[in-house]
């Protein structure tokens, strides 16, 4: 991922970029890096995994906070505002960000699934040295530029993460829903990823639940309630996600205009625009723009040090 630095003090902060997870909401990324603290919490449309490889991170997520340890896995909705505020100075993770179209291809438990997208956070501690093995290797295969590597690792890593609810884990915060613990049906599944195969491919466009509905030959109430059934939210606010990661990383830029970002990002009013974003970040597109151009700013010539030396490899 192409992260921007900046520094607060004497520490660099991870900033939304335009060619990274935030600017580039329906595209599977996979990393394997030192994680960057975060100045601000971020969100973005996909499901996030999180394996701790080193050390220890802490998060807050949505309403709760997280402490994991080396060998501990997590999944997360992203769409909820998280932080990465905390981690120690060995902390290593690999993971991945996982569009919904991935994500409804994996044949998890509708227990699972519906509850890390109303916002739970899956922990599961049964890893082994296998995995530290196999996510360094999926994220060499995505970064190889092999696409036949790159689709075997997304097969591969899916197979992985299915492979959680055969074994101990724990949902925090530890909120009871009346769910059932069966899987989403398989043709129930394909029609949610053809849904959001469309909405991929169309978001930045004028585009409502009968065009939706119409890519995936349903009816538009019983697409709309399919979706809300299985991820918590509307076809609605699942579009307005993806426009809003969009326009998070779209108003990083220098000479970034708020009216434009809302133009190229899909959404049909500046008013429109500043209640949406003011309502999954607390403030305004100006005052965000204004806020994160401060922390970039910040030391600027303290960091040049710093971003002279080698990267960091990690070789496993």
């Amino acid at each position: 991922m192409d992260l921007a630095k900046s520094k607060v003090g004497d520490r660099a902060v991870y900033q939304p970029g335009a060619s990274s997870v935030e600017g580039l909401p329906t595209i599977l990324q996979m990393f394997y890096s030192h994680p960057l603290p975060m100045a601000k919490p971020h969100w973005h449309a996909q499901v996030e995994v999180n394996y701790i490889v080193r050390g220890t991170v802490h998060y807050h997520i949505g309403d709760h906070e997280l402490h994991l340890k080396a060998g501990e896995i997590c999944l997360f909705w992203g769409g909820q505002p998280h932080q990465l505020d905390e981690l120690s100075d060995d902390a290593i993770y690999a993971g991945a960000h996982l569009p919904l179209v991935h994500f409804f291809r994996m044949r998890l438990p509708l227990d699972i699934s519906s509850r890390l997208i109303r916002g739970q956070t899956l922990i599961s501690s049964a890893t082994d040295a296998a995995d530290d093995e196999n996510f360094a290797r999926w994220h060499r295969y995505a970064m190889s530029g092999d696409r036949t590597k790159a689709e075997h690792a997304v097969a591969e890593l899916l197979l992985r993460l299915e492979r959680i609810a055969f074994e101990p884990y724990r949902m925090v915060p530890e909120k009871q829903e009346n769910l059932t613990n069966e899987q989403v049906h398989p043709q129930s599944s394909r029609s949610l990823a053809r849904m959001c195969d469309f909405i991929a491919a169309n978001f930045l466009h004028d585009i409502d639940t009968v065009d939706i509905a119409k890519a995936a030959d349903l009816h538009p109430k019983y697409a709309m309630n399919l979706f809300k059934k299985s991820t918590g939210m509307t076809l609605g606010k699942y579009v307005n996600l993806l426009r809003l990661s969009r326009a998070q990383a779209m108003l990083m830029r220098d000479g970034a205009n708020v009216l434009q970002v809302a133009m190229d990002s899909g959404f049909g009013s500046i008013s429109a625009f500043n209640k949406s974003f003011r309502h999954i970040a607390g403030m305004t597109p100006s005052d965000f723009r204004r806020d994160m151009r401060v922390l970039s700013a910040m030391n600027v010539e303290a960091i040049k040090p710093s971003m002279r030396r080698p990267a960091p490899q990690f070789h496993r």
